[in-house]
């Protein structure tokens, strides 16, 4: 981490600190923002963590989430927050860019910022940064970012709830390749710590609703199998998402189907955006088939190798086209 004994320096002082994390959030973005707020407010800092827009349902158990400010919901408040900060801490993301309208506030402030992130190609905002692509969550980070704070002892039930949910979601139950020997060590000093590793699967992913499974078979009959390039996508309307009474969160997980399937090393979900005159995209991968790349080169996105995100303005019969001719073009997926 660069500056860090600067940083630490900094933290032996009260502060006003926020804490910002990106658009859309999820499990990593919203446990990460709340162990680090909850460990900073233990430090004697006033912390206030802000999040760009709503974030899936199936997260609002997880201990203080009602503290969260809702950008979009309380914008003088937050903007207050953010111009009173000697501190901004940016989670989950490396380019201001990424958490929206935040973005626009954020602009010539004389705060120092400093990044928590695990995503490739990190942007140039930040005076202390800690940024490491082979982590597998930004959560697994803020456990160590608090070991080089010589804060450990901070962390409690709540706060090791907090960054067990970011690490479970972001390694897909630690089965991701970036889950390593350190992050199941990690995890085993948060169950020491009171994190119920059961209950915390259960509240997270048992709590589907009927309209979200049917959803899924709507997903499951769209999804479309192109074997000549090991890739399988799914799609879905505006109109689909209407019809079983959509909300934010209900697709999370779909794209993974795909890529259960025997020999597809490459899958897409193409989702067509209710409120923005978009195209969501989601990208995953096995192996060595980037799609940070993929989703960077084609389609305004980006995160890491074998999983990224992306967007398209064209509608969605064009912009399955345009994937059909890029997809067309990568040798590497051919055979």
């Amino acid at each position: 981490m660069e500056n860090l004994a600067e940083l630490k320096a900094l933290l032996q002082t009260p502060r006003k600190i926020c804490i910002i994390t990106h658009k859309n959030p999820d499990g990593d973005a919203v446990g990460s923002s709340l162990a680090l707020q909850l460990a900073l407010q233990k430090m004697n800092h006033q912390v206030t963590a802000i999040v760009p827009n709503d974030f899936p349902i199936f997260l609002k158990w997880i201990p203080h989430q009602e503290e969260l400010l809702r950008f979009d919901k309380n914008k003088d408040e937050s903007q207050s927050a953010i111009n009173s900060a000697e501190l901004i801490f940016t989670l989950d993301f490396n380019d201001l860019s990424r958490c929206g309208d935040v973005a626009e506030a954020l602009q010539n402030m004389n705060a120092d910022f400093v990044m928590i992130d695990h995503h490739q190609q990190p942007a140039d905002y930040a005076k202390f940064m800690y940024s490491d692509d082979k982590m597998g969550s930004t959560c697994e980070m803020i456990y160590h970012f608090l070991e080089k704070m010589d804060a450990i002892n901070l962390i409690d039930k709540d706060i090791a709830t907090c960054i067990y949910v970011g690490i479970m979601t972001d390694t897909g139950s630690f089965r991701f390749p970036a889950t390593t020997n350190t992050t199941h060590q990690v995890v085993s000093k948060l169950i020491e710590a009171g994190a119920d590793n059961s209950a915390i699967h259960q509240q997270t992913f048992d709590v589907n609703s009927y309209q979200r499974m049917q959803l899924l078979g709507v997903a499951l009959k769209n999804m479309t199998l192109i074997p000549e390039y090991k890739t399988a996508y799914i799609h879905l309307s505006k109109e689909e998402l209407e019809a079983h009474n959509y909300k934010k969160g209900d697709t999370e997980g779909f794209v993974n189907y795909g890529l259960s399937l025997e020999n597809v090393v490459f899958a897409v979900i193409f989702i067509e955006s209710l409120d923005e005159d978009l195209i969501k995209i989601s990208f995953r991968s096995k192996g060595n088939f980037d799609v940070n790349q993929f989703a960077r080169k084609h389609f305004e996105g980006g995160g890491h190798k074998n999983a990224a995100g992306g967007r398209s303005m064209k509608n969605l019969t064009d912009t399955l086209s345009y994937f059909k001719e890029k997809l067309s073009l990568q040798e590497d997926l051919k055979g």
